[in-house]
């Protein structure tokens, strides 16, 4: 019986043959942008997900892991334009989150590429077989970084979607985000089990399918995030939305690129709760149409975070009642010295370890203790004025329980110690814990 391919194996075919030869074309010295001009046409119509069958077929025609890693050099640049369909992303300036999130996706294209390269062409007569799987290794615990782009997204970009009222657009990426990193972790297993068993053979081919089931969803996502995400949010976000993304991006981190460049602007940030959205005509022009209809059903959340009366802390605001049930809420009890060594406030929640009573405020501390430990308070006080410690703590059994305690200087904005925080906590349970919980189960 003879097989017939489909159309869409008779096109995928075409464009294999064609990719071949740009890349034979390139390995001979010819400049890649003729090349991106000559084929634009045929670059533009490769979907995301074409490129690891176009890769595999590529590897079938000899390419050695030395050629690799150059390969995948010339494939990213060669694809950019199917990845990048947007001109105006690729006028940012260096510094810019935009930018910063752009440039990750190239490395993790390349990374997943090189990955899906290795492994697709791996063969366990080969030669240098071990020092290939150590290449392996080392690509997938740095692809493992890729969470620090997907966390940037969700804590930085998503909660400004979420204030216009475009929910689907971070739910969706969300969870492909999510199902990319369950494939990764498919991925680490598969190539365990293929390291440590005697069985090799068996094993290869289950990493293998992993592998492409896991290049194909990063593929599509960055394409996604390129293509959809990124146009909205340059259409939608004013610079003081990017201000607000860069002064805290670098605690979350990122994807092999340190940001750094001409970027400096002098906007004050806007954080999600200050969020207003203006939508002008020459935005909707401007968004993808997969966003126009979405936006246009959308519903902002004007809901002011600070109420009237309430406290402005550095991170967020609380009113009264609520810092003080929060005290009492806590599983700990806390104890405040003031600079002058007088107790100042304790917290009293439902099951408070030590009892204290009101009459302990404005007590000087050093008569809160026994007289045989009054030495070990004013040590402990005076090496936090000095600077000397952080802490010190200490652990006793008390009622048949395991209490920790632990205390803390306080200092201002200025270094200077303003009072001393006593931290008593139960941990006789908390020592019961091994191994994880991660489902809730309540009866």
């Amino acid at each position: 019986m003879i097989y017939m391919k489909t159309e869409k194996e008779i096109e995928l075919s075409r464009k294999i043959e064609i990719i071949k030869g740009i890349l034979e074309r390139l390995t001979k010295g010819e400049d890649i942008n003729k090349l991106k001009t000559e084929f634009k046409n045929i670059l533009s119509s490769i979907k995301p997900w074409e490129i690891p069958l176009i890769e595999q077929e590529l590897v079938k025609t000899g390419i050695s892991p030395r050629e690799i890693a150059r390969v995948c050099e010339l494939h990213v640049e060669l694809f950019r334009e199917s990845l990048i369909s947007v001109k105006d992303l690729e006028n940012l300036p260096a510094g810019h989150p935009l930018d910063t999130f752009i440039r990750e996706n190239l490395e993790i294209l390349k990374d997943v590429e090189k990955l899906n390269l290795l492994i697709q062409n791996l063969d366990i007569t080969q030669r240098n077989f071990n020092d290939i799987l150590s290449e392996i290794d080392n690509l997938i615990r740095q692809l493992y970084f890729i969470k620090k782009h997907f966390m940037r997204l969700q804590l930085q970009v998503f909660p400004y979607l979420e204030r216009i009222g475009l929910f689907a657009v971070p739910r969706v990426l969300w969870r492909k985000q999510d199902e990319i990193m369950i494939l990764l972790k498919k991925v680490k297993l598969a190539f365990k089990k293929l390291v440590e068993s005697d069985n090799k053979q068996s094993y290869l081919k289950e990493l293998k399918k992993v592998t492409t089931d896991f290049i194909r969803a990063v593929t599509e996502e960055i394409f996604r995030e390129n293509n959809i995400l990124f146009p909205t949010t340059k259409v939608l976000f004013p610079e003081g939305v990017w201000v607000a993304i860069r002064e805290e991006e670098s605690l979350i981190g990122f994807y092999k690129i340190t940001p750094n460049g001409e970027w400096r602007p002098t906007t004050s940030p806007i954080y999600p709760y200050q969020f207003r959205l203006d939508i002008t005509q020459k935005m909707i022009e401007d968004l993808p149409k997969e966003i126009i209809e979405l936006l246009s059903k959308a519903k902002q959340d004007v809901t002011p975070l600070a109420k009237e009366g309430d406290i402005e802390f550095e991170n967020g605001y609380l009113s009264i009642e609520e810092i003080k049930e929060i005290f009492n809420a806590l599983p700990i009890d806390i104890t405040f010295i003031d600079k002058d060594d007088r107790t100042k406030f304790f917290s009293h929640g439902k099951e408070r370890i030590f009892v204290r009573t009101k009459a302990v405020l404005g007590r000087p501390v050093e008569f809160c203790h026994p007289p045989r430990s009054v030495h070990i308070v004013k040590k402990i006080l005076n090496a936090f004025k000095k600077g000397e410690r952080d802490y010190a703590d200490f652990w006793i059994n008390f009622g048949g329980r395991l209490i920790y305690i632990k205390y803390v200087p306080v200092k201002n904005r200025k270094g200077d110690y303003i009072g001393t925080l006593e931290i008593v906590q139960d941990i006789t349970d908390l020592k019961k814990i091994e191994g994880e919980k991660r489902i809730l189960d309540w009866r």
